[in-house]
């Protein structure tokens, strides 16, 4: 392995599925990661390597942060790129799971590295776990999108509500770890979790019980997803009550509930340019709102 990558153990047994997740702009409201921390955590996942950031980051642009000790001390903390790893347990195989930050440099390097740690523990499987903003209403089941390579994957994928996407254009690590991944064999299956644009609070654990939930379901995981549905419950009712004193916000989003259901019962993915003409008038209505309230 090259020198930035740390491996602190190897598994004894293969670990056939890795999960991973991204920060950053991939992890809207950080759905994603948080669904992945989650699972480490119930499965009780042990640490088997990570990766050094000083070769992959610009710091000016993704800083590190710095917090105080319980004796008075600074620590900074830099950007981790973690991998877990769990053993299995009855039928479920054993799995690896990754939590990271995307990189700002050597993508290409970066995602080299991290296939061939999964190559190396046995992996023919890569699930991606992400989350994007999108003009999707709160109050109606969350949007999920994705796709696999694998086809038993995939058939899992088409009895379900997740609609596959075909997006070109810009795009993020995700893709380049995907292409090394494919480079070594390994199946690519993705799986998106579309989050509210209006809603800034993070975690959104509406969005990470959904993909937490599907996750459980097609690698068939003993997780209890318990504690994360609670979660949900009490972040719905906190929306709720917050839009509840807001008539504009209220009458944009039964808009978006309009749009949902119309696109669900058509079994398609809402036309792009209509969503932007939406998002656009919300945003020039709450500029026009903000200009027009009294400084405090």
């Amino acid at each position: 392995m090259p020198n930035f990558v740390t491996v602190h153990r190897l598994p004894e047994a293969k670990l056939e599925c890795l999960i991973m997740a991204f920060g950053g702009w991939p992890d809207a409201a950080e759905g994603a990661t948080s669904a992945v921390k989650y699972l480490q955590r119930k499965l009780e996942a042990k640490k088997i390597a990570d990766i050094d950031p000083e070769e992959f980051y610009d710091f000016t642009q993704t800083r590190p942060y710095s917090s105080l000790t319980q004796d008075g001390r600074r620590r900074v903390h830099w950007p981790a790129n973690e991998f877990f790893g769990w053993a299995g347990q009855g039928p479920a195989k054993g799995m690896m799971t990754f939590v990271g930050v995307e990189p700002n440099l050597r993508w290409r390097t970066f995602s080299k590295a991290l296939a061939d740690l999964a190559h190396q523990c046995g992996v023919n499987t890569i699930v991606m776990v992400g989350a994007l903003l999108d003009a999707v209403p709160h109050t109606r089941p969350v949007r999920l999108t994705g796709g696999s390579t694998r086809p038993d994957l995939q058939r899992v994928l088409d009895t379900t509500s997740i609609r596959s996407t075909k997006y070109q254009g810009p795009t993020g690590i995700t893709t380049a770890v995907m292409e090394a991944c494919s480079q070594k064999g390994m199946g690519y299956t993705s799986l998106w979790g579309h989050t509210p644009h209006y809603l800034q609070a993070a975690p959104n654990y509406r969005v990470c019980y959904a993909l937490a939930q599907t996750l459980t379901r097609i690698l068939d995981l003993p997780v209890d997803l318990g504690e994360l549905n609670s979660a949900a419950s009490t972040f719905d009712q906190e929306v709720a009550k917050a839009i509840a004193s807001d008539t504009q916000l209220i009458t944009y989003v039964k808009t978006l509930e309009d749009n949902y259901d119309k696109s669900a019962a058509a079994s398609e993915m809402p036309n792009a340019a209509e969503v932007v003409q939406d998002l656009e008038q919300f945003l020039k209505s709450e500029q026009r709102r903000g200009r027009d309230s009294p400084l405090e």
